[in-house]
């Protein structure tokens, strides 16, 4: 233990660097607790608050301009990607958009301090054409924020994080173990909530091929796209009606409890789709099924999609 605390006092900028970077690139390695950690260590590091901060922002601005290029680049299929390896999987695509959408670029300011919210926003950034210089100003200052809070917080309780150290440290072996397994087991609990959360979804879906039959046939079911209104700007499936995750009412949709209804969207494993399909069922719509792959396996199969007015509900 006590050569950890050493690789902290005299490699602090370094490891803060890393983790930082690791962190924001998307790994399940809280960064806070290391910036906490250096931040109650200053006076026994050698080096200064400004700096450390310094170092912090570099790391996530570079992390998030990362993600913000490769937004650009490939707009949402990269968010897609993150949404489908963050460990905290109720924080999609569609839940960002919104929260994007409302306060633009300054919801950067906050961003670190939502849970899986940083890189999806940030690459999110990119595909809508923030400006590079707006993007840069405020995921600096709300990585400022969040690093300058953490550092703040280890100054203000030195003591007692060197208290808690230090008994580590007499733990030699065991305290490395206990860290050790204090992480392991974080990353465990997200991957539990995960798994939950994905069981939670597990419901029949409807084929791309199968909706498109029953299209041509003329027996087209109730088809809802529950996407942002800018997602569905880009192209929709031809009859689709959209509808707002936040407000269902027994109003919402024009047909009967027993007809067939469809309702897709753009998240890995349909999460908002399945979200509303489970909602519609408990409001007595007995034959509801989420759309497989949602937009983008539609659109991969090669099937037509129309933009324009969407008939809101």
């Amino acid at each position: 233990m006590n050569s950890l605390l050493q690789l902290i006092e005299q490699y602090g900028l370094t490891v803060v660097f890393f983790n930082v970077l690791i962190e924001q690139l998307g790994a399940p390695l809280p960064a806070y607790p290391t910036l906490v950690i250096t931040g109650a260590l200053l006076e026994r590091s050698g080096y200064s608050a400004p700096l450390l901060l310094f170092i912090a922002v570099l790391a996530a601005l570079i992390a998030d301009f990362t993600w913000y290029l490769a937004g650009r680049r490939y707009g949402r299929k990269v968010m897609g990607i993150l949404c489908r390896i963050s460990l905290s999987p109720d924080s999609c695509v569609r839940q960002t958009e919104s929260v994007y959408l409302r306060w633009g670029a300054s919801s950067l300011l906050v961003a670190k301090f939502i849970p899986g919210f940083a890189s999806i926003a940030s690459a999110l950034a990119g595909a809508l054409g923030t400006r590079r210089i707006s993007f840069i100003f405020f995921d600096g200052a709300g990585a400022a924020l969040w690093a300058g809070s953490a550092i703040y917080l280890g100054s203000l309780f030195s003591t007692t994080i060197d208290d808690l150290l230090n008994v580590l440290e007499h733990m030699g072996t065991w305290g490395l173990v206990l860290i050790g397994v204090a992480l392991l087991a974080f990353i465990a609990r997200k991957w539990w909530q995960r798994d939950r959360f994905l069981k939670s979804l597990y419901m029949a879906r409807i084929s791309v091929d199968e909706l498109h039959q029953l299209l041509q046939q003329g027996a087209a079911p109730t088809i809802v796209d529950v996407r942002s209104p800018l997602s569905q700007d880009e192209g929709r499936i031809p009859g689709a009606m959209a509808m707002s995750v936040e407000d269902l009412t027994l109003s919402t949709l024009d047909t009967t409890y027993d007809g067939e209804v469809v309702v897709y969207c753009s998240c890995p494993n349909e999460a908002s789709a399945a979200r509303v399909a489970k909602r519609l069922m408990k409001m007595g719509y007995s034959h509801v099924r989420p759309l497989a792959g949602g937009i983008d396996a539609w659109i991969a199969a090669g099937y037509s999609v129309e933009s324009g007015n969407i008939n809101p509900q």
